[in-house]
C-alpha cells in the first residue's frame, strides 16, 4: 500500500511529480491534484472537503504553507496528515533528514562571556547585559576591569550576581579588587602569572594561569607548577593572539600543552580573533568551536564589543553542540543543524526559466508571481513575463495602480533582489530565511 497521499494544486502538480520521481520512495506515492492553482493557497478545510478519501494511502502531506487545523484531514480521511516543506523542491531534502540525532545539543566546553567595562556601568544596565548573555548560552559573567586601576564597587556587584544564580569571574591584576571580588564570592579569576602570583594562597576562588607578558609555554609551565604547589585550583591559558600577531603559533601552543597536559583544564579566549579581525564572527565561532572540541577545551571566553561580533555568545552556545555531536561520532559538521548558515542559505534547488515560462502558461489571472534565481527576478502573470535584477527596473515594466498593490510588489522585489544578492532562497510571501537570528530560533 502507498504509504504517501501528496495534495497539490495545478501550477506545481508537474514539478512535483518530476521531485518525487528522482526521490523513488520505497514506500510509494499518490498524487491529488486538488482544482486550486497555487497549493499554498489552501486550508486543511477545503483539502478535507475535496478529498473524498485517502486514495488507499497511510498518510497524506500537505504543502508546507497550507493553513489550517491538520485534524480536520486526518478525521475525514481516517489517517495522520503532515505537512510538507514550504517549497517543493526541498522534499529530497526533507526525507534525507527523517532521522533523530541521539544526544544532540550536548557540549563540553562552558563559555565565560565577558562585560567589557563593567566597573564603569549603572548596576541596572550591567544585570541586563549579564542576563543577555546568560539568556545566549554563557555558564559565567566575566567583569571587566580598568587596566590600570581598581574597581571599588566589585564586591557589590559580584555579591548582587551571585544572589541571583549567576557563576562569576573578574578580569584585573588589581591586588585590591582581586581580594574584594574574592571576599564576594568571585568563581574565578582571569587571570594570574609571576607578576601577582603571590596573592593565590589568599584565594578562595580559581584561577586562570597564563604565561608571563610575553612569554611562551615554559613561562605557563612554571606559573603552573607554582599555583599547583599552592595546593589552588586552576585553569591553564596559553593566549590566543591576533591574526598577523601570532596566531598560528599561539594556536600550536595550546596544541602543545594539550599533548603534554591532557587532565589539565584550558581555557581559550576569543576576542582576540572575532574581535579584531575584519570578519562576520558566525564562521570565525563555528571554526574555533570545532578547534575547541577536539583539543578538549574546557572554557572559553568571548565577548560581544564590536559590532560585526554581536551575538558571539550565542553562535559559541550553537557552535558547542554541533561541533560536539560531529566529533562524538566521528561525522562531519555538515547537514545536522542549519543555525549557524545565516546571511547565505543551505543548499536549496530552484526553479529553471524554462519551468517557470511552463508554469505561465497556466495562469489565467492577473496576479504577478515572483520567482528568483541565482542571478535574475522572474515576475510573470497571465499576460506578461519580465526578468532581470534590479527591483526599480521590474517595477516600472509591472502595472500596480492601487498603492497597497504597489507597495507590496516593491516589497517583494527588494525581498527577491536581496536573496539574488546573498544566495538565498526567495518564496513570494515568506520572510528570507536567517538561521539562529529568525525570531523563531531566537526563543528556542
Amino acid at each position: 500500500m502507498p504509504k504517501y497521499l501528496f495534495v497539490t494544486g495545478k501550477l506545481a502538480s508537474e514539478a512535483l511529480h518530476h521531485t518525487l520521481d528522482r526521490l523513488e520512495l520505497e514506500e510509494g506515492y499518490r498524487v491529488a491534484e486538488l482544482g486550486y492553482s497555487v497549493a499554498a493557497l489552501m486550508k486543511t478545510r477545503s483539502i478535507a472537503r475535496r478529498l473524498a478519501d485517502a486514495q488507499g494511502c497511510d498518510m497524506v502531506m500537505v504543502p508546507g504553507l497550507c493553513r489550517g487545523d491538520l485534524g480536520l484531514i486526518e478525521s475525514q480521511l481516517g489517517v495522520p496528515a503532515v505537512r510538507g516543506p514550504v517549497d517543493l523542491k526541498d522534499l529530497p531534502l526533507f526525507f534525507g533528514q527523517e532521522r533523530v540525532l541521539e544526544g544532540y545539543g550536548e557540549y563540553r566546553v562552558q563559555i565565560v562571556a565577558e562585560i567589557v567595562e563593567a566597573y564603569q556601568m549603572p548596576w541596572e544596565e550591567l544585570l541586563t547585559r549579564a542576563e543577555y548573555y546568560r539568556d545566549s548560552g554563557a555558564e559565567i559573567i566575566d567583569l571587566g576591569c580598568p587596566t590600570d586601576e581598581g574597581f571599588p564597587a566589585v564586591g557589590e556587584v559580584v555579591a548582587g550576581l551571585k544572589q541571583r544564580g549567576f557563576r562569576v569571574s573578574v578580569d584585573t591584576f588589581d591586588p585590591e579588587t582581586i581580594r574584594r571580588a574574592d571576599a564576594a564570592g568571585v568563581d574565578l579569576l582571569l587571570s594570574v602569572n609571576s607578576q601577582n602570583l603571590d596573592l593565590v594562597p589568599e584565594l578562595g576562588c580559581a584561577v586562570v594561569v597564563i604565561p608571563d607578558f610575553g612569554q611562551g609555554l615554559d613561562s605557563l609551565e612554571r606559573n603552573v607548577e607554582r599555583v599547583a604547589a599552592m595546593g589552588a585550583t586552576y585553569i591553564a591559558d596559553p593566549i590566543l593572539d591576533p591574526l598577523s600577531f601570532g596566531f598560528t603559533a599561539s594556536l600550536a601552543r595550546f596544541v602543545e600543552y594539550r599533548r603534554r597536559h591532557p587532565e589539565v583544564p584550558m581555557l581559550m579566549g576569543l576576542g582576540n580573533l572575532t574581535e579584531l579581525t575584519d570578519a562576520d564572527s558566525i564562521g570565525l565561532n563555528a571554526l574555533m568551536a570545532g578547534v575547541i572540541t577536539e583539543l578538549g577545551i574546557d572554557y572559553v571566553l568571548t565577548t560581544e564589543v564590536i559590532s560585526w561580533a554581536r551575538g558571539s555568545v550565542r553562535e559559541l552556545d550553537l557552535a558547542r553542540k554541533l561541533m560536539f555531536y560531529a566529533h562524538r561520532e566521528r561525522t562531519l559538521p555538515k547537514s545536522l543543524d542549519e543555525s549557524l548558515i545565516v546571511a547565505k542559505d543551505p543548499p536549496h534547488e530552484r526553479y529553471t526559466e524554462a519551468e517557470l515560462r511552463h508554469m505561465q502558461q497556466m495562469v489565467k489571472d492577473r496576479n504577478y508571481r515572483i520567482f528568483a534565481t541565482d542571478d535574475l527576478i522572474y515576475v510573470f502573470n497571465r499576460d506578461r513575463f519580465v526578468r532581470g535584477n534590479d527591483p526599480q527596473s521590474l517595477f516600472a515594466e509591472l502595472t500596480a495602480e492601487d498603492p497597497g498593490h504597489a507597495f507590496y510588489l516593491g516589497r517583494e522585489l527588494e525581498r527577491a533582489s536581496l536573496a539574488v544578492l546573498l544566495g538565498k532562497r526567495y518564496m513570494q510571501e515568506s520572510p528570507l530565511r536567517w538561521g539562529y537570528l529568525d525570531p523563531a530560533e531566537a526563543t528556542q
